[in-house]
């Protein structure tokens, strides 16, 4: 690294729900700029979420959130001419940033007719324990469990 690293925009909390992590999830789901446009999404999504499950939408989707946070990660690493897949811990800030990241992205592969639609069904199989996001979490801890042999060349 050259220079020094670019500070950390504070995020503003959403207008419903007053919540930062809110407007995170927000700024990964929007396209094109369109903010007001993502929120509407969201927004449909929690009430789709709380029609479907008889609970509280935001709450559903705090539970889907931390069902799906990774805890540990494999990096690659060469060592000697080889590369080994060596498991580390994931920091707080990339876990949310993952978690958000694969909701958004196995509700984008979802089939269904809305972005609110693929997104409520991927907020409630989430938090039942559930749907792709919660298998990448899955496969992801297994890759770092079969890889504990090489835990040793962290650093």
């Amino acid at each position: 690294m050259r220079k020094a690293q670019a500070k950390k925009l504070p995020l503003a909390p959403d207008p419903k729900f007053n919540d930062k992590l809110v407007t995170r999830f927000v700024n990964n789901l929007m396209w094109a700029g369109k903010k007001s446009g993502a929120y509407g999404i969201f927004y449909n999504a929690l009430e789709k979420v709380s029609k479907q499950t008889g609970e509280d939408g935001y709450e559903v989707w705090k539970k889907a959130l931390a069902n799906i946070t990774p805890g540990v990660e494999v990096r690659s690493r060469r060592i000697g001419g080889a590369t080994f897949q060596i498991p580390s811990e994931v920091r707080a800030d990339r876990k949310i940033s993952l978690s958000i990241k694969w909701m958004v992205r196995y509700s984008r592969e979802r089939n269904g007719r809305s972005m609110a639609d693929k997104l409520a069904n991927e907020i409630v199989a989430a938090s039942k324990g559930e749907g792709a996001s919660y298998k990448k979490k899955e496969d992801t801890h297994r890759m770092a469990e079969a890889n504990k042999a090489f835990a040793h060349f962290r650093v």
